[in-house]
């Protein structure tokens, strides 16, 4: 978690940018992306990814990289990476990305991206990797500490080569993010000093509505996690999403429906915060006009949290049924999904070709590209 006062910059700059968009979309180019560990859920959903949507909508140039080299850098398997690729993919079509508007593609299919971070390990020290607060919170959550893998311990290096490739003006991520996003500005401004303006530096595009910031599990965890199997995804189905939503964890004050019940902190709250429209009461939950209400009435007691929880079901099988439809449309496409993932990776290689090229320019070691410079010499010696 990033300390108050660099959160609360973050946040005004990308308020800035938010406005901005509106009126400008084209100046911007958009990078984010995922790790194919497993199924995306409502927090990459409502996280991210409706974000991506909207600006790819608006006319931002949208890039999306599937990093999966990332996957090894904490585990020693590759066992379900190609399955998990295909289902990203999957799910960001059903989601609404456009591959006619987005960029879509693989890590290990830009090789540029691996000789893009070998000079930024020159830009950062291990002390400022081990101040890094995702970095130090992941090490903990995965036991690391004892042994921490090179690669583990150097992605977020990786990641801003991946942004930096792309000269992506905006991220939009989650406010967990956001140091690894500051590591990203840090390396594009010692470039920049050390070699020339070269790079461009990034600003994180914070989420809009506050309760998608950072959703909560199931669980009533900090975070939805597939490693602590407190997701809902974006592929369960009807009954399972259902199920899940029934066995959240509520306030656990809230014996008897009489009982006053606290809507801060309570996960069940925090989701319809997230995804509940006004509108949606007039069909799902009459009695009540607005989410405010509903919370009025849970905190007075007398509201049992069986009714809520079920009123959140409806809410939520609205946002998810359209994409549970497409999502089976194009599991039966599955050579489109490779076509679309093997053309924006090409597309992808060569605008990262392009950064690399500027880089080892504004490096000089450009040593075949640069003919002034071999002139010069040749023109040196010959005076010799």
């Amino acid at each position: 978690m990033p300390n108050e006062g660099s959160y609360e910059a973050a946040k005004r700059r990308s308020d800035e940018v938010h406005a901005d968009l509106l009126v400008h979309p084209e100046k911007y180019t958009m990078l984010t992306g995922d790790r194919p560990t497993g199924r995306l859920h409502l927090g990459h959903y409502f996280g991210t990814l409706v974000d991506r949507v909207r600006l790819q909508d608006m006319g931002v140039r949208t890039n999306v990289i599937i990093a999966d080299y990332q996957v090894i850098t904490d585990r020693d398997t590759t066992e379900h990476i190609r399955d998990n690729v295909y289902n990203m993919v999957i799910d960001y079509l059903a989601c609404g990305i456009d591959p006619a508007k987005t960029m879509i593609f693989t890590h290990s299919a830009v090789p540029e991206l691996n000789q893009l971070m070998l000079p930024f390990l020159s830009l950062v020290t291990e002390a400022e990797m081990e101040r890094n607060p995702t970095v130090k919170a992941e090490i903990q959550q995965k036991n690391f500490e004892a042994s921490i893998p090179v690669g583990f311990f150097t992605y977020p290096i990786s990641q801003a080569a991946d942004i930096t490739a792309f000269k992506a003006t905006t991220v939009p991520v989650g406010e967990d993010q956001l140091p690894m996003l500051e590591q990203t500005k840090e390396i594009v401004r010692k470039f920049n000093s050390v070699y020339g303006d070269t790079l461009v530096e990034p600003d994180i595009l914070l989420p809009d509505n506050k309760a998608c910031l950072r959703l909560p599990g199931t669980d009533g965890k900090a975070k939805m996690s597939k490693s602590l199997n407190n997701c809902i995804y974006l592929s369960d189905p009807e009954e399972e999403v259902r199920k899940k939503v029934m066995s959240m964890f509520t306030d656990p004050n809230h014996l008897q429906v009489s009982d006053p019940g606290q809507v801060e902190g309570n996960p069940v709250f925090i989701y319809l915060d997230a995804f509940c429209k006004d509108d949606m009461f007039a069909e799902y939950l009459p009695e009540y006009s607005c989410l405010q209400e509903l919370k009025d009435h849970y905190t007075r007691g007398g509201l049992g949290d069986v009714k809520v929880k079920k009123f959140l079901n409806n809410v939520l099988q609205e946002q998810l049924s359209p994409i549970r439809t497409s999502r089976k449309e194009w599991e039966q496409r599955i050579p489109d999904i490779y076509e679309i993932l093997h053309k924006g990776s090409m597309e992808a290689e060569e605008v990262a070709a392009k950064t690399l090229d500027d880089v080892k320019k504004s490096m000089k070691i450009n040593y075949f590209d640069d003919h002034a410079l071999i002139a010069e010499q040749a023109d040196r010696y010959k005076a010799e």
